[in-house]
């Protein structure tokens, strides 16, 4: 059962792919109304044309204004009861060639693409009875890694402000929590693979392997483990879960 109160407007940030699709997914599945937020429109109404979503904004999440008239053109059709923070990029560099701009083009997107989405949801959200604040993060934002520290920076600013909101709004029906996954089985980590292989020599099974010691499981976390938790955070596992940093799938809270 999902607990998800009738009626439920979900708004998910990058939900054309990826970690964002499965968990726009599972939410419509559990009977929320749901809006898919990115960058690509064909993307997005492919998932609105399988029966995944209802809706589609178009916005750059690091892009303050666009957001926030995306997100308040969502509210106005309904008011938003769930956001889940989810848009993100990774790359990946050695420390010596990680330059001012690639680590402001991590925190632009990681970090302040999940405030500006918070801040414009918000607001509304603090006037209903029930709201969810999911930012999707990364064992990344509990622990280093090598060769990403820029975008390890970014998530572990997204956990900070998860715990820092949690407190702030504890009075208050809201939630915030954080759901941090291993390497997952996405485009983005494919990519990361093709870059092991190209680097090392190494086959795709070997890359798969090096990337999956890192994760509590032993292999790559898949969307719908994500999903799931995110289903969870949003019924009836959230009243009791404020502020905190869920590894998915068996890793730590």
């Amino acid at each position: 059962m999902s607990g998800l109160p009738r009626s439920s407007h979900a708004l998910v940030t990058g939900g054309g792919r990826g970690i964002g699709r499965a968990i726009a997914a599972e939410l419509a599945r559990a009977g929320a109304t749901v809006t898919v937020l990115g960058r690509q429109r064909a993307t997005l109404d492919e998932v609105v044309g399988a029966g995944q979503a209802h809706f589609a904004e178009i916005a750059d999440v690091a892009d303050r204004a666009a957001i926030g008239a995306a997100i308040a053109k969502a509210a106005a059709r309904q008011p938003i009861d769930i956001l889940v923070a989810n848009a993100g990029i990774a790359e990946s560099a050695p420390f010596a060639k990680s330059d001012a701009v690639l680590f402001q083009r991590m925190m632009d997107v990681n970090f302040m693409g999940v405030v500006h989405s918070i801040q414009a949801a918000l607001p509304s959200m603090k006037d209903r009875p029930y709201g969810r604040i999911i930012a999707i993060a990364s064992t990344a934002g509990l622990k280093g890694y090598a060769y990403v520290s820029a975008y390890s920076a970014a998530k572990h600013a997204v956990i900070g402000l998860v715990r820092s909101l949690a407190l702030e709004l504890a009075h208050t029906g809201i939630t915030v929590n954080a759901v941090c996954p291993g390497f997952t089985d996405t485009d983005l980590v494919a990519g990361s693979i093709e870059t092991i292989m190209k680097k090392t020599g190494r086959s795709r099974e070997q890359a798969i392997a090096e990337l999956s010691k890192h994760n509590p499981q032993g292999r790559l976390v898949s969307p719908q483990e994500v999903a799931d938790t995110v289903l969870w955070l949003c019924g009836g596992g959230a009243g009791a879960i404020t502020g905190q940093a869920i590894a998915v799938a068996g890793g730590e809270i």
